[in-house]
């Protein structure tokens, strides 16, 4: 590196070039690449005691999704805390944060070399450039002064990177307070930021909507299949727009029993009904100046919706009980994972209410669209999993990655949640060896491609006309898969049996445990296992 080798001199030309930050960001890796030689280097984002990859080079893709939390990777709080660069002994014993995430490399990286290079603006630690090579004295050629100059351009690289998405969130959130005030808000406002994990296309596509939409008042209407994550795109959108320092008020519409419904929504005053022994605020006040997300929107009973209706268009509302009228500002963001429109031509939902509602309508893309998105998710929850169970490497297997990928996820990015979750635990009760496991296809309990055809046909609405009941003492045959087992069959039929049932009490689960005489508690825990909820 002493005559400044042309390979420094064009990533510094790249800084000022009208490239993508993601561009810059997997140009620099392959500079790194060339220049060092070594097997495997990530570049991350510290935010929130944890460091976020941003690009990678040589890992396994699924590390790109992965959050590393510096109190349980020794390593990376050494990087963080160090305000310089890093070498870490060859033979040290702290474990390495990538210990079986290199392809090329099986197994933990006991004996390596391995340089971080903190990465700093202004005074303060943004991010991370992490470089391993499997031989001990691969970088022992290279001066702290060399390398120092490798930090500045990659900070210099993270720190354009930074202030472009700042730029983009004051022009949402205009005006901006100024002072140390300001400092201490845009403190509060990142300490609790909503991450939504995912390159693909669907996802830039919803990150722009909620952009967009952030910077106005208008109500939107997130709709999409159960599990994918509107309860996530309704507090991005709450912390991308002004009201981010207010209330985020959740309400689960579909757990509001109809007669304190009203309460809950409007408050009551003191001895407005029994059991009413003081005032209480209902949940449009208590976000009055933020955001109330309405959540199963279309739960709500047709004689809420119009007084609904009213505190949207006036901001008007009253409380349980009294006469007087108070004025709220409140945003509504709703969620559902109906068809409101078909519900309107039903009758089931208010018209009126249904437009008011869904003035910028976002539509939540379903796991199975989002391509290569299912292996980053899978890698973030296996990050988080592992650490619960204190397991100090997991990797998905390529057989794993595969069948991920193959699978439709009819439950969504909850199921897949679910899955590598009870994945982590039974592939730690098999393994002897905590230090590292490899999930294989076997630990996962995923249905055969039959049976995840079979429930997405029933998701979309395509159910026969009749539905067996034993009320109706229908002995006719049930038709299932001719390549699947007695288990999953009598699966198939429980979910049909259970779904058919729920549909016809207007997808109310207690009228549904009641027609099939069984515990409301029971019900719902077998309609999880179905893959009802």
């Amino acid at each position: 590196m002493k005559n400044t080798p042309k390979e420094l001199t064009q990533l510094a030309l790249d800084l000022t070039q009208g490239i993508s930050s993601q561009d810059r960001f997997e140009r620099l890796l392959s500079v790194i690449k060339s220049l060092f030689g070594c097997d495997s280097s990530a570049l991350l984002a510290f935010r929130d005691q944890h460091f976020s990859p941003l690009a990678i080079n040589g890992l396994y893709e699924d590390v790109l999704g992965r959050q590393f939390n510096i109190n349980e990777h020794p390593r990376l709080e050494a990087i963080a805390r160090a305000g310089d660069i890093v070498r870490f002994p060859h033979d040290s014993d702290l474990p390495d944060p990538y210990d079986g995430l290199i392809p090329s490399h099986q197994g933990n990286l006991h004996v390596h070399a391995c340089i971080g290079l903190p990465l700093i603006a202004d005074e303060t630690l943004i991010g991370a450039l992490t470089i391993d090579g499997f031989n001990p004295h691969q970088f022992d050629r290279f001066s702290d002064e060399e390398l120092r100059i490798i930090s500045a351009l990659a900070a210099a690289s993270l720190h354009t990177a930074l202030l472009m998405e700042q730029l983009e969130s004051q022009a949402v959130n205009m005006p901006e307070p100024h002072g140390q005030a300001a400092i201490q808000a845009n403190k509060s406002a990142q300490s609790g930021k909503v991450e939504m994990i995912g390159k693909s296309k669907v996802m830039d596509d919803l990150r722009s909507h909620i952009q967009a939409v952030a910077a106005t008042d208008l109500s939107v209407l997130v709709t999409g299949e159960t599990g994918v994550g509107k309860e996530l795109i309704a507090a991005s959108i709450h912390q991308s727009s002004h009201r981010s320092q207010q209330a985020l008020v959740y309400l689960n519409c579909a757990a509001l029993p109809e007669s304190v419904a009203e309460s809950e929504l409007f408050g009551h005053v003191k001895g407005a009904f029994t059991g009413a022994i003081s005032d209480r605020k209902g949940k449009f006040e208590m976000a009055d100046g933020g955001t109330l997300f309405l959540d199963e929107v279309g739960e709500l009973p047709l004689s809420l919706q119009a007084k609904l209706l009213r505190v949207l268009q006036y901001g008007d509302l009253q409380r349980v009980g009294d006469d007087s009228v108070l004025k709220v500002n409140t945003r509504i963001i709703a969620a559902t994972n109906r068809q409101l429109h078909e519900e309107v031509k039903e009758g089931k939902f208010r018209a009126d209410l249904y437009h008011r509602l869904s003035v910028f309508p976002i539509m939540a893309p379903p796991l199975r669209e989002r391509g290569n998105d299912i292996i980053l998710l899978a890698g973030f929850f296996i990050e988080r999993s592992k650490g619960k169970l204190g397991i100090k490497s997991m990797r998905l297997s390529s057989t794993a990655v595969a069948q991920l990928s193959a699978y439709t996820w009819p439950g969504n990015v909850r199921e897949l949640e679910h899955a590598i979750n009870r994945a982590s635990v039974v592939a730690r009760a098999e393994s002897m060896n905590l230090a590292f496991i490899e999930l294989q296809p076997h630990h996962f309990e995923l249905m055969s491609p039959p049976q995840a055809r079979f429930k997405e046909t029933l998701s979309k609405g395509a159910l026969p006309e009749a539905s067996p009941s034993h009320h109706e003492n229908d002995k006719s045959p049930i038709s299932v898969e001719t390549n699947i087992g007695l288990k999953e069959a009598i699966n198939h039929f429980q979910y049909q049996f259970i779904d058919h049932c729920y549909q016809r009490n207007n997808q109310n689960w207690a009228a549904t445990a009641r027609e099939l005489g069984l515990d409301s508690g029971n019900l719902h825990r077998l309609a999880k296992r179905l893959g009802l909820k």
